[in-house]
């Protein structure tokens, strides 16, 4: 499989739909169906009937996948969205910020 563009912990920005703009960390990566899940970004409210697990019920916020295209990495400069290019250093394949050439830690 090819190395991962976006994976957990990175910083991305939204690049389309209702939450264009806003940024927020990778929470969690699924690859094979190319969705992320970002925090505070795509929230879907579900009402919730009370159980015993919960007698209280209500509605529960949680954050719905997004596909990886809708998304882009924030540049380690400045905060805007690049694109990723992979380079070899010190025998190991890195990820670098197309916009700036800073090397992308996670």
């Amino acid at each position: 499989m090819a190395a991962a563009k976006i994976r957990k912990g990175d910083q991305v920005v939204v690049l389309s739909g209702k939450d264009k703009g806003k940024t927020g960390e990778v929470i969690r990566s699924m690859p094979k169906e190319m969705k992320v899940i970002v925090s505070g970004v795509n929230v879907h409210a579900r009402h919730r009937k009370p159980t015993q697990l919960n007698p209280q019920g209500g509605i529960e916020r949680k954050e719905a996948p997004l596909h990886v295209s809708k998304v882009a990495i924030a540049d380690p400069k400045g905060g805007k969205p690049t694109r990723v290019r992979f380079e070899e250093r010190d025998g190991k394949k890195v990820r670098i910020a197309a916009k700036s050439g800073e090397l992308i830690h996670g």
